[in-house]
């Protein structure tokens, strides 16, 4: 019997760590729409289907020691390798399972479920089968509390339709030869590859492919094996997954995207026309995606949705704190969006800044400001919504009283170690966030070498650093030439931990990761 149902399971998933799916982030985007949001100041519940690698699920558990998290996957060998993982750290409020989705739906999961507030799973609604996307409506539909959040995000349409042949071409070649996952991906590239030189009429007629061509040879093959080679791979209208997630009672919230908050910043007026004429919101979100050809959605659904009045948003969003996660020199008004570039206020996000390089602020601090004076709260409240979608700041709620950082702390421990081995896992909670950051291989080495007493200096954090890195057989590179003696490379660790020193350890410090 083929318990994959088409699916790629002998080649893990590339790990990673998806922000959109956290509490705090679905609580902001259902403010940002007018939404009465979870509390988080109470105990809650959140449900990951399909977990794949874990990191999510445990950043986001570590950083949240009021909530109890669950996550599923399919595959045992994910299973086991989030497990140790989890173990390593002590997370004792993440139960992981390996579980179908059919038996999450029929109420077989390996472990006695609550009812949830959260329900998010990331890129699979567009991955599976006709029968286990309606197995996932099924299981929101017996799990999530009504005033639940549900987050799905999944390969979209208009903008995958010039791809259809492309992944048509890799799946067809990939099934000619039969082999491990990775060498057939590798082999259908090649073919591609192949395909172009000959200046193939359907490549020649869609430049716009440029862009996935390239990235079948610069990607990860783990990458590229999940996103190309399942069977029953189908991007996906809005309108038709909005209609899936009504069975369960679901109304669209809004996008995980934070700028999608603001179509003055990327329609312009006829356009925006053209949106508002339409009558029904499944309509207007799928014109949308015509307009940006949109080939991936952060969808938010909510189940019982409360809608609030401007005073109760205006209140809960005066309470939510805004903080740098880059140093005040690389902070830019040009802010690079999923939607396109877009360039705010110099008047406005100057200020912004400056307050923010020396403390993180409340909104409501921020309005308090003399250089901010009849500046209305919703512009800050945009300023901080395109500042964490260009991931030069982000948001984050008060925590709950006695919380405390032991878990996320345990978290960070367990990931910095992790260098000593591999460059798998590569973020880091946040707990000032109550979310993760993205954290390179050297910034976690670092971290790795503090924990073992480090001095901190350039010269103390680059000789543990080697001493973690060194026996692996890892080596440092300059100009794409790796270096060969202990002396090249620690010295060029040296630079690099005069640069952490310098700009990530304050911001670390800031944003309470050590």
């Amino acid at each position: 019997m083929d318990w994959t149902s088409g699916y790629v399971s002998d080649i893990e998933y590339t790990s990673g760590f998806y922000r959109e799916q956290s509490p705090a982030w679905l609580n902001f985007v259902c403010l940002l729409n007018g939404i009465e949001p979870v509390d988080l100041q109470q105990p809650f519940t959140c449900f990951e289907l399909g977990f794949g690698r874990g990191l999510t699920a445990q950043l986001v558990a570590a950083s949240h020691p009021n909530g109890q998290f669950y996550a599923a996957d399919f595959n045992p060998v994910h299973v086991a390798g989030a497990s140790a993982l989890a173990k390593q750290a002590q997370l004792t409020n993440l139960t992981l399972l390996e579980n179908s989705f059919e038996e999450l739906a029929n109420g077989q999961a390996k472990a006695a479920l609550p009812q949830f507030d959260f329900i998010t799973l990331h890129g699979i609604y567009s991955w599976v089968t006709a029968e286990n996307r309606q197995h996932i409506v099924n299981f929101i539909n017996r799990y999530l509390k009504p005033g639940g959040v549900v987050y799905l995000s999944y390969n979209a349409m208009p903008g995958w339709a010039p791809a259809l042949p492309l992944q048509r071409l890799l799946v067809e070649y990939a099934d000619a030869f039969p082999s491990r996952s990775d060498l057939q991906i590798k082999g259908a590239t090649e073919f591609v590859a192949q395909l172009e030189a000959v200046k193939a009429g359907y490549l020649t007629a869609n430049p716009g492919l440029k862009v996935r061509l390239d990235s079948l040879n610069t990607a990860s093959p783990h990458y590229l094996v999940h996103e190309y080679l399942h069977k029953h791979w189908q991007p996906l209208f809005h309108a038709d997954v909005a209609r899936d997630l009504a069975e369960a009672k679901m109304t669209f919230a809004g996008q995980a995207d934070l700028a999608c908050a603001y179509p003055l910043v990327f329609f312009n007026d006829e356009q925006r026309q053209l949106v508002e004429r339409l009558p029904h919101p499944e309509m207007r979100e799928t014109l949308k995606d015509y307009l940006l050809n949109t080939s991936f959605r952060k969808d938010v659904f909510v189940r019982g949705a409360q809608r609030i009045g401007a005073r109760r948003q205006n209140e809960l969003l005066a309470q939510v704190g805004l903080a740098l996660t880059v140093p005040r020199a690389a902070a830019t008004v040009k802010m690079k969006l999923t939607l396109g570039e877009v360039s705010g206020r110099d008047e406005l996000y100057s200020v912004v800044f400056d307050a923010l390089a020396q403390r993180p602020h409340t909104l409501a601090e921020l309005q308090q400001l003399p250089a901010l004076a009849g500046q209305n709260l919703q512009a800050l409240v945009q300023v901080a919504a395109l500042l964490t979608a260009s991931s030069q700041a982000m948001f984050y709620f008060p925590a709950p009283e006695g919380a405390d950082d032991r878990a996320a702390a345990r978290l960070n421990a367990t990931l910095a170690a992790q260098t000593r081995y591999n460059d798998e896992h590569q973020a880091l909670c946040a707990p000032l966030l109550s979310t993760g950051i993205a954290a390179n291989f050297l910034q976690r080495l670092f971290l790795a070498a503090i924990h073992q007493q480090a001095e901190l200096t350039p010269e103390g954090l680059a000789r543990v650093a080697w001493q973690i890195m060194g026996p692996s057989g890892r080596r440092m590179q300059r100009e794409g030439v790796l270096l060969q003696s202990e002396q090249e490379n620690q010295a060029l660790l040296e630079v690099h931990a005069r640069e952490f020193l310098a700009t990530s350890l304050p911001l670390w410090r800031t944003l309470q990761v050590l």
